[in-house]
Parts: C-alpha cells; sequence; structure tokens
C-alpha cells in the first residue's frame, strides 16, 4: 500500500456547544463556519449547513465524529464523514484555547475520512479508504487527505 495525497483542507470553526459529561466522555458540538478544500482532481468550498464535530473528550483524548457538504467548484455536492483521534497534548489543549497553533506531525491527530456522492463526475470518491493528518489553528483546522492505493 500507498499513501497518494488527494487534498488539503482547513474549516473554520465557531464556538464549541458544551453538551456536557456523559458515559463516554465530555461531550461538545463544533459548528464548522464553512472552509474550503483543494487536491489535483478536488476543489470547492464547505458548506456551512448541518458542518459538524460531534467531539467527545476524555482526559487524554478527543474523539471526533465529523460530518461536512463539500461543494466543488463545477457544482457537485460530496457527503464527507469522518471519525478520528486528537492527542491532548498540553500544546493542543493551548491551541484548542486559542494559545497558539500546532503543526502536521506534532501531536496525534488522525482522521479515517470517506465520502459519498451520486454525482456522476465524481463517483470515483465512492469507494475510496483514506486517512488524514490534521493540525490546529486560529479559529481553524488544517488536514492533509491521503488516498490508500495499492502499490
Amino acid at each position: 500500500m500507498k499513501l497518494v495525497p488527494l487534498m488539503t483542507y482547513y474549516a473554520t470553526l465557531t464556538n464549541a456547544l458544551p453538551v456536557g459529561p456523559g458515559m463516554y466522555g465530555n461531550r461538545l458540538i463544533v459548528e464548522v463556519d464553512g472552509g474550503e478544500f483543494e487536491g489535483p482532481r478536488l476543489k470547492g468550498v464547505i458548506r456551512k449547513a448541518g458542518c459538524a464535530d460531534w467531539l467527545t473528550m476524555t482526559e487524554d483524548f478527543g474523539h471526533l465524529d465529523v460530518r461536512a457538504t463539500l461543494e466543488t467548484h463545477d457544482g457537485a455536492f460530496i457527503y464527507l464523514e469522518y471519525i478520528g483521534k486528537l492527542e491532548l497534548t498540553p500544546k493542543v489543549q493551548a491551541a484548542l484555547a486559542g494559545n497558539g497553533t500546532t503543526e502536521f506531525g506534532e501531536s496525534y491527530f488522525v482522521t479515517a475520512p470517506r465520502m459519498q456522492t451520486g454525482d456522476p463526475r465524481y463517483a470515483w470518491v465512492n469507494n475510496m479508504v483514506c486517512v488524514a493528518q490534521g493540525k490546529i489553528g486560529a479559529g481553524r483546522v488544517d488536514y492533509r487527505v491521503f488516498q490508500v492505493v495499492n502499490d
């Protein structure tokens, strides 16, 4: 197997809505306020409506559960969902609080995106396995997404 770059994207974030502690950890809903994505075969914007991370925080990890709608530059809609893990290091916690940023690879911030569309121009996204690496910025999150392919 090898990883082939598929796209990069960023999402701008709003303040977290505190659901509170539950049986799996402290639940937050982090709404997405737009963003953009770009790669060799994909380009467009992240729609605001219905996009969020239903995040569960435990003592040392954030457990991501994200759904978003991508709109390509030529008018196709792609449903994006992913789960992932974010290690809550002191630097990550500071960045989440708005005090600094992180870089790719500084902490364990890994997701498993998958996409769905009915648009025949992008049907190829329906059967991909992807992995992504994230970083945190001021009011945003950035990802590098890779497609897993056979050698």
